[in-house]
């Protein structure tokens, strides 16, 4: 007695392991090492990328302080500052030999109150124009810092990008040098084949309490 069983089937799953090949990418700014654990890219000491790269990230707190604090101590505005005063400095020696000092000694009156008014005025316009450019840097500061911070983050985002190249492209490399092997494992798939073997343990059960009743275990 019983019921007709249906045919087995079975199914058949492939197990790849793929394995990269090593591979070393480089650039003039950056390389790049992959193999089965990954891809380690980095910027090459001493590129540009790198010099901004490192500046940036030490210098940032600093940085920020300059755009939201302006001062005349700031990077950005000490350097335009001392350059404005090196143009100055050269252009009084010139306004001095050419204009005051040649003049005077050729009327033979270097040593008069006319030469003290000419060179005391001098003094006076130089001074001048330095307390003008200074008020002109504060005024400007907060741009002039933004501009310099801008640029140094375009500098930073670019070597981003070529660490993320450089990154793609070694693992791009990896895959095509890689190798691979499979394995197939076979699974037996039949519901009714299994239903049918529940069955038979379960009429087998009352008989097998039954035997070891008889052999003295209490159930």
């Amino acid at each position: 007695m019983g019921g007709s069983s249906q045919p087995t089937t079975s199914s058949v799953v492939t197990n790849k392991n793929v394995k990269y090949g090593s591979t070393a990418t480089v650039n003039p700014f950056a390389s790049a090492a992959t193999n089965n654990s990954g891809t380690i890219a980095g910027l090459k000491n001493g590129t540009a990328l790198n010099t901004v790269y490192n500046y940036l990230n030490s210098n940032m707190t600093k940085l920020l302080n300059d755009y939201l604090y302006p001062s005349l101590n700031s990077d950005v505005n000490s350097a335009k500052l001392n350059s404005f005063m090196n143009t100055l400095s050269a252009n009084s020696r010139k306004t001095l030999e050419n204009d005051i000092i040649n003049p005077l000694t050729e009327r033979n009156i270097i040593r008069s109150s006319a030469a003290n008014d000419m060179i005391n005025k001098l003094v006076q316009n130089n001074a001048n124009s330095v307390a003008d450019y200074s008020n002109q840097l504060l005024s400007e500061s907060q741009s002039n810092s933004a501009d310099v911070l801008n640029n140094l983050l375009d500098a930073y985002m670019l070597g981003y990008n070529v660490i993320s190249d450089i990154q793609n492209q070694s693992l791009n490399t990896s895959k095509g040098n890689a190798s691979e092997t499979s394995r197939k494992i076979t699974s037996l798939d039949n519901s009714s084949s299994f239903k049918n073997l529940t069955s038979l343990l379960d009429s087998l059960e009352p008989y097998a309490k039954l035997a070891l009743k008889s052999s003295g275990y209490n159930l």
